[in-house]
């Protein structure tokens, strides 16, 4: 007679109810579960993977500090995506200046190894690239779907800025992606 044993993963509800009684092991496991998902969403932020575990590791702290305020109203990963991007917005205001680079810095990268079969992956480098304000409020307002009022409330700027930095951070998009389908053509 063969016995199987089988692992029971807990449910992100049951993991969310011992995370409150500060249960290090349920930490560990809703870590793991969401961790890849948010140090994407923390790296669209940044311009290195230093910086985006950084704030993927500040932003799970502030999970596990504040997991009592979530209300089980919506979804949980939504909940942690939230506190993740208002540290990594947070890290970027505590770093530097959102708004004071230039186009004209961001003109000087090379893309000379880019090529065809990547052409997701190019844009991605493209947006990683951008100046950190126009980047920022791209990823707001275009990948996570955040209206300009609630940009511009969350980084302390004006609506009409949150607005031209959007447009900016699009129209330069659109500079270098037609230059790359210059680059690939010839």
């Amino acid at each position: 007679q063969n016995v199987k044993l089988i692992r029971l993963i807990p449910s992100e509800e049951q993991l969310i109810k011992k995370c409150r009684k500060g249960d290090r092991k349920s930490q560990h496991e809703l870590y793991k579960k969401f961790a890849s998902k948010m140090m994407g969403v923390s790296r669209r932020y940044t311009k290195s993977t230093e910086e985006a575990e950084e704030i993927l590791s500040n932003g799970f702290i502030k999970v596990f500090k504040n997991i009592n305020q979530y209300e089980s109203k919506g979804s949980f990963e939504g909940w942690i995506r939230k506190i993740i991007v208002n540290e990594a917005i947070n890290y970027i205001r505590y770093k530097k200046n959102l708004f004071v680079e230039t186009e004209q810095e961001w003109f000087d990268y090379g893309h000379e190894e880019l090529n065809e079969k990547n052409d997701a992956q190019e844009i991605l480098q493209l947006i990683d690239e951008l100046p950190i304000g126009y980047k920022t409020v791209f990823n707001l307002c275009a990948i996570e779907g955040y209206p300009h009022k609630e940009v511009a409330q969350l980084l302390g700027i004006s609506e009409g800025t949150s607005k031209s930095q959007l447009s900016k951070a699009r129209n330069l998009l659109q500079q270098r992606i037609s230059g790359l389908n210059l680059i690939h053509k010839s």
